[in-house]
């Protein structure tokens, strides 16, 4: 048997959810999902004894020769010294109580915005989650995953467009995924996804905004026509540099809300600032370590 944990090897790792490797003879994944390592993957498989057979011999798991084989020279050149470097680093992370803590906060992050998502009314593939992933259903708002990421990505939002029970086309699928990793590894918390889910409502609202404007004569609309309109329409989005999730708030809705809390978060890793007022090259932020320390900052990890 074969498992790919590609999306969920994060929270395998941190023992946060049901592993692979007690069932699965080889397990693959990739290192840059929610292990969150450097681009890359790996490859598990059973070694040593399979089983006795009838005639009292011993049966060995044959994978590593045919794999290794396979991945070279079959597949790949010379090794990457600093991938392999980088990828040590994350699994060194992987085993720390603090990147449990921050699975853990994963997944506490990802309930509460597809608890709020549902109490807007929409609709959840599943009918909730139980890992870091949210999949929207779309069919009941009149709009399309594939118009929805658009816009999403307009306002630098990271989304992507996916499939759902019943459809017929994987280019324009009626359902939007989302996940907690990243913004969790800024140091998001309950609260603060149930202001994503806000933001992601007001992107529904503009979405068809959009498709309702883009339609002609006959009541029709291209791809195009919605694409290009996603630039037009507002043309303040094209230029908005910064965190743009304030700008398609203010655009589509006048409820009062804060606006400033995606800057008291800010990315994890170098920055510009002098390092005296970093305190040190990494910038962590204060409600991570307060919540969920999972980052070192005495190594820089």
């Amino acid at each position: 048997m074969l498992a790919d944990m590609a999306h969920i090897s994060g929270l395998v790792a941190a023992d946060v959810i049901p592993s692979p490797f007690d069932y699965a003879d080889v397990v693959t994944t990739t290192t840059h999902k929610s292990l969150r390592g450097p681009c890359g993957a790996m490859i598990f498989f059973r070694k040593g004894l399979k089983e006795i057979n009838k005639q009292g011999q011993e049966v060995m798991h044959d994978y590593e020769d045919k794999i290794n084989q396979a991945v070279f020279p079959g597949l790949q050149g010379g090794p990457h010294n600093h991938k392999i470097v980088d990828l040590a680093v994350a699994l060194k992370q992987a085993i720390t109580p603090e990147y449990k803590a921050y699975q853990e906060q994963v997944l506490t992050n990802c309930s509460k915005f597809a608890q709020t998502l549902m109490e807007k009314g929409y609709e959840l593939v599943s009918g909730g989650t139980a890992n870091h992933l949210v999949l929207v259903n779309l069919k009941n708002k009149g709009i399309d995953g594939s118009r929805v990421e658009k816009v999403l990505e307009s306002v630098h939002i990271a989304a992507n467009k996916n499939t759902v029970p019943g459809d017929v086309s994987a280019m324009v699928p009626g359902g939007i995924r989302m996940g907690t990793p990243a913004l969790t590894s800024r140091g998001f918390v309950e609260e603060d996804f149930a202001k994503v889910a806000y933001f992601f409502d007001a992107a529904i609202k503009l979405a068809l905004k959009i498709k309702a404007e883009t339609k002609g004569p006959a009541n029709q609309e291209t791809s195009f026509d919605y694409k290009k309109s996603c630039f037009i329409f507002f043309p303040v989005m094209i230029v908005v540099i910064a965190c743009t999730m304030e700008t398609l708030c203010l655009i589509v809705s006048a409820d009062k809300v804060d606006l400033r809390f995606p800057s008291r978060c800010p990315i994890v890793g170098p920055t510009e600032k002098p390092a005296q007022e970093l305190n040190e090259k990494w910038e962590v932020p204060q409600r991570t370590l307060q919540r969920a320390s999972w980052r070192r900052k005495s190594d820089g990890m």
